[in-house]
């Protein structure tokens, strides 16, 4: 089965089916799917880069990218989703894979943070990524603080 094409967009140079599309997927996922009401749209979207995983011309993978300090310390990433039908394709390690690799070509960072949900801590650990605070809830979903370095992945003995 063919993988996913991905694209890397800034804010400005999404368009308007582009936009609609990873609105209309983040409010099935976050909000329907997970019965989650909460304000999506956050007026974070201009700062960051949207990746945006297609299969021919269908959305079905998306993540944004942030420098540090526009939401974290460090890099983040967020919003990570793929449609619930795809996930048997493993895409969402293709999406983190891409994500990582956007921070390092447009931002040269090596250290990466993000706000998991907490069921989803294998999938992350896996990806390299280690938990470094203690549960909390955001939006009523438990959730962990995690981070990845780059230079650390190899070399580093950590919690992971």
């Amino acid at each position: 089965m063919a993988g996913l094409q991905f694209q890397i967009k800034t804010y400005n140079e999404l368009s308007k089916e582009d936009l609609y599309a990873v609105l209309y997927l983040r409010s099935e996922i976050f909000v329907v799917e997970q019965d989650c009401v909460y304000q999506d749209i956050d007026y974070k979207d201009q700062k960051a880069m949207h990746i945006l995983g297609f299969k021919k011309t269908k959305l079905l993978a998306y993540a944004r990218i942030f420098k540090p300090n526009d939401y974290f310390e460090y890099a983040s990433i967020g919003r990570v989703l793929v449609i619930k039908k795809e996930r048997k394709h493993q895409y969402g390690y293709d999406l983190m894979k891409t994500a990582i690799e956007a921070i390092k070509k447009h931002f040269n960072e090596d250290s990466i943070a993000i706000s998991a949900q907490k069921h989803l801590h294998a999938f992350y650990n896996n990806l390299g990524f280690s938990q470094k605070k203690e549960e909390y809830l955001e939006d009523g979903i438990p959730h962990i603080y995690m981070e990845f370095n780059r230079k650390c992945v190899t070399n580093c003995h950590d919690s992971r």
